[in-house]
């Protein structure tokens, strides 16, 4: 295995980490506007705190699946046409999840207003659970030919595992996001979204468990990499427990980190367990490794340069967006907005 080839399994993992870090926020809040408001303005003050970020941040989504095209093409075609459904299903999610914003704001009805506000809501709800699926699905055993063709049956897509990952992670998207509005709102809203993250963070620790137990049973992690896979998963719980005190405490800024830190271990943990694979086939021999499934040193050595020429400015663009559009959003503003103030 070349260093480039290492590199580039890296950056794909950073990828995805990255987007469930600013995109799980903007999911989450998408899932908050039926926890915590109860009426359409107190909705509007938390979807714009996401307002100019979150197509930005699904950037990263984006980038994550060309970087995984262009760098490991056979993991690509093999990943994607093996969980078509499930991919197709995430795209629809982002699709109505995507024009639920404008169209609620240019509805001319109450109920057309409620109904794009239901459609975020169950576009961010979908979105995060079937990514959770698509995560946990690939690092289990899948039946894959010699040539990379996955023949994915009902019970490879769907069985105790991935669904526990699609829970977990619609969970962690979920906490990301009150986290994020507890920064980024004031007033009621502030004070409900960190009462609501301290009251579910109980529900977490019995998923982690089973989420650990399911791991050990469905996959060969503990096999492969015990000491990696146990290191995560301790850094996730303690992670958890910290972001839990620290909502209890009104440490805003510290429970976001926390949450932060479990989503980013959640990634780091499927990639360093699936190493040095990247899809594991049933029968051994056709498994597909970083090494077989990477493209040739040139074009990863292009790829490279132009990582090193865009990553410094992306990462300055994402800086200013969020340091320069960042305050806290108030109820008060939204309605003198709505009353044409």
């Amino acid at each position: 295995m070349s260093f480039l080839q290492l590199l580039w399994y890296a950056v794909i993992g950073l990828l995805f980490a990255v987007f469930l870090v600013l995109d799980g926020a903007d999911l989450g809040i998408g899932m908050a506007t039926r926890f915590l408001a109860f009426n359409y303005d107190e909705r509007q003050q938390l979807l714009r705190t996401i307002g100019p970020h979150w197509d930005g941040n699904e950037v990263f989504l984006i980038t994550a699946g060309g970087s995984m095209f262009a760098s490991m093409p056979m993991w690509y075609a093999s990943l994607f046409s093996g969980f078509y459904l499930l991919l197709f299903l995430v795209l629809i999610a982002l699709i109505f999840r995507g024009v639920s914003f404008e169209f609620a704001e240019n509805a001319e009805t109450k109920r057309g207003r409620n109904a794009w506000m239901w459609t975020n809501f169950c576009g961010s709800f979908f979105t995060a659970f079937l990514l959770g699926m698509l995560f946990t699905a690939m690092i289990q055993a899948v039946p894959m030919d010699a040539h990379g063709d996955i023949f994915a049956s009902f019970g490879d897509v769907v069985n105790p595992l991935s669904l526990l990952g699609g829970v977990a992670l619609t969970a962690l998207c979920l906490y990301q996001g009150l986290h994020y509005a507890t920064l980024r709102t004031s007033g009621l809203m502030r004070y409900h979204a960190a009462t609501l993250c301290g009251n579910l963070y109980w529900a977490a620790y019995p998923v982690e468990v089973l989420f650990a137990l399911a791991l050990y049973l469905q996959t060969d992690f503990f096999v492969t990499h015990p000491v990696a896979t146990i290191l995560f998963l301790v850094i996730i719980v303690l992670s958890t427990l910290v972001g839990h005190l620290a909502t209890l405490r009104d440490y805003e800024w510290t429970a976001y980190l926390a949450s932060t830190i479990t989503l980013s271990s959640v990634v780091a943990l499927i990639f360093v367990g699936l190493f040095p694979n990247v899809l594991i086939a049933r029968n051994p021999a056709h498994t597909l490794t970083i090494v077989n499934a990477s493209a040739t040193p040139y074009t990863l050595g292009v790829m490279t340069i132009v990582l090193c020429v865009l990553l410094p400015i992306v990462i300055a663009y994402f800086t200013w967006s969020y340091v320069s559009q960042w305050h806290r959003v108030s109820l008060q503003e939204v309605q003198e907005e709505e009353a044409g103030y």
